[in-house]
């Protein structure tokens, strides 16, 4: 099922692994799409510009945060719960 956060999280991924969003599968790590450390601190700047939500992302010790960066299911959902604390 597609939905308006899931197609711009796909896109914003997409740029960073410079793919076509349609090539960007909801199980796939940020490893296995080739985005790197500094793709991935550029993806979450461009989330948080996107949807103007502040993402628990700990650059210095990703494992650390409270972002799930799993696979683009996982950080999906994560910025669907960011999106919905904000509006409520």
């Amino acid at each position: 099922m597609s939905d308006e956060v899931t197609e711009k999280m796909r896109a914003i991924i997409a740029e960073q692994a410079v793919l076509d969003p349609s090539e960007v599968s909801m199980d796939a790590t940020l490893e296995d799409l080739g985005i790197d450390s500094l793709g991935l601190v550029e993806a979450v700047f461009a989330i948080e510009e996107e949807f103007d939500v502040q993402v628990p992302f700990n650059a210095n010790d990703p494992a650390d945060s409270q972002f799930d960066i799993t696979n683009v299911q996982s950080m999906v959902n994560a910025v669907k719960q960011l999106v919905a604390a904000k509006a409520g």
